[in-house]
């Protein structure tokens, strides 16, 4: 298994006594709310810190746009360019889609009748495409999600949903990994987790160093896939089937 982890990411135990990788970022966004009626984000961090960040409206988002092609070299206003920075701001309003909802909410809706099933639950391959909040390129990949059951199971599609939640939003890989593996055990209370990413960076792949064909993998582990290594070992095994 150990082709799986990516050698480069360094593992360590954190004041929450988990084992996780090397987040850089770790005051990164978690739960971001759209007020429908205020043109405003109010947006919580990993420490509970609410800041409200103020809207833009779509003729100033547009306007950008049109500044970036200018800067570029083209003229915004010629045929094929006119309806691009609505074109452009349509596309933003879906690839950072994961804004206006809270993956702990989408996990909230549970089923008690279990029928004493208290094995490893796996999702494999669950594929995703999120940006880098670097340079806002994509990062395309996928994800391999598994926790065991404490009584409590969730609907498959909601795990699926949590990874698609926080895809659509600025990124880095690292962080994105614990944040679907620490909602669903702040969610669930399960047993434990077991989060793996793989993935390709654009940022990479398309520009700067230009290495394609290379991607990246990460992973989070939680609860009896931390401490017990017969379980990393049973996940690992299953998602390379």
């Amino acid at each position: 298994m150990d082709h799986l982890i990516d050698p480069h990411v360094s593992r360590k135990r954190n004041s929450s006594k988990h084992w996780a990788c090397d987040i850089r970022e770790v005051k990164g966004s978690d739960v971001v709310e759209l007020n429908d009626n205020k043109e405003k984000f109010s947006q919580t961090d990993d420490d509970g810190v609410a800041s409200d960040l103020a809207r833009p409206t779509q003729a100033e988002a547009e306007d950008a746009v049109r500044t970036l092609l200018k800067w570029a070299g083209e003229d915004p206003n010629r045929q094929g360019l006119i309806d691009t920075p609505k074109r452009v701001v349509k596309s933003y309003l879906e690839f950072y889609d994961g804004y206006k909802h809270d993956p702990r909410e989408i996990l909230s809706r549970t089923f008690d009748e279990t029928g004493g099933y208290d094995e490893m639950v796996i999702m494999r391959n669950i594929r995703f495409e999120s940006h880098c909040e670097h340079h806002m390129a994509p990062i395309i990949g996928h994800a391999h999600v598994a926790y065991i059951p404490d009584e409590r199971v969730v609907g498959i599609s909601k795990l699926a949903r949590v990874v698609e939640v926080f895809a659509k939003r600025l990124q880095i890989q690292e962080r994105f990994t614990a944040q679907i593996a620490k909602a669903i055990d702040d969610t669930l209370k399960p047993i434990g987790v077991g989060v793996v990413i793989d993935a390709v960076h654009e940022c990479m792949t398309t520009r700067g160093v230009q290495k394609p064909g290379v991607s990246m993998v990460t992973n989070f582990m939680l609860g009896s896939f931390r401490d017990n290594s017969a379980t990393r070992a049973e996940f690992m095994s299953m998602i390379e089937k």
